[in-house]
């Protein structure tokens, strides 16, 4: 074990993720000025495709990190069957799951049913489909629906807050399964569909477009919030929830009428870019 890896099972994941989420969310001006010159140089962030492309303008680190994008940044692929690139990233993973698991990389893999919480939950995508997408800081941090679908419910999981970067899904076994996470159950015209948010040390602050902010508060057991017969219903290519600071987030799809595209490891991709097929 190397370590930084062995560091990451020392450290106390949760208070350093609090403390970054403070040092996000303080307003002081030469605080968040800073911060946010520091990330843009150091990451290349391309500020002109921001809604506001003035980094002085946001009032915090964080309405840095979660900005919206000006109209036509990112479009949706123009084929209708298309299933969507769900955030601008990298290709962690794309597949199908084997045997009920989710390929991580050499050596490694979990289970859909550890990644999703729930047994019965992961029966549907029995032989089906996962895509999973890395965030950078560089990243645009807002997360859309691959492909048009009804809220069904989602399910807070409670876990550690593992560095998500790609030396570390390496090297820590089942790393996606441990993490803390938002499971997002959906109904769509092919079936279920499910997308996962994960958090990550440092960058664990989740929140839905239908319910604000899930992550922090940190779990200590499973929470699930049942959304059936509300008919929240999300378009193909909607914003559905954001990361506050970066992270992961996986694509879960039945087998059937779904082919997801071919992707090299890594491979850079933006949001609204094709996935795959519905047949």
């Amino acid at each position: 074990m190397s370590p930084g890896v062995a560091l990451q099972y020392l450290l106390p994941h949760r208070l350093l993720s609090r403390l970054a989420l403070w040092a996000a969310r303080c307003e002081w001006d030469w605080w968040k000025r800073r911060f946010i010159a520091v990330v843009i140089d150091k990451f290349g962030v391309d500020m002109a495709e921001a809604a506001d492309p003035v980094a002085a303008n946001y009032p915090s680190f964080n309405a840095f990190f979660t900005r919206a994008l000006k109209p036509g940044a990112r479009v949706a692929d123009a084929d209708p069957n298309s299933l969507l690139m769900p955030a601008d990233g990298k290709i962690s993973q794309v597949g199908r799951i084997e045997s009920g698991r989710i390929f991580q990389a050499k050596g490694q893999a979990f289970s859909a049913a550890e990644l999703l919480g729930d047994e019965a939950a992961a029966v549907p995508y029995a032989d089906g489909w996962f895509a999973n997408v890395y965030l950078s800081p560089r990243d645009y941090h807002r997360v859309h629906l691959p492909w048009s679908g009804i809220l069904v419910e989602t399910l807070h999981v409670p876990g550690r807050l593992f560095s998500v970067a790609p030396w570390a899904v390496r090297e820590i076994p089942r790393l996606f399964a441990r993490n803390e996470r938002v499971v997002c159950h959906f109904d769509s015209n092919f079936g279920p569909m499910c997308v996962v948010m994960v958090g990550a040390l440092l960058v664990s602050g989740v929140e839905t477009v239908w319910n604000g902010v899930n992550i922090p508060k940190y779990a200590s057991r499973p929470e699930r919030l049942d959304f059936r017969g509300q008919n929240i219903r999300l378009e193909r290519f909607a914003e559905m929830a954001r990361f506050n600071y970066g992270s992961t987030v996986i694509v879960l799809l039945p087998k059937d009428r779904v082919a997801l595209d071919r992707f090299d490891n890594e491979a850079p991709v933006r949001l609204g870019q094709r996935l795959g097929l519905v047949h």
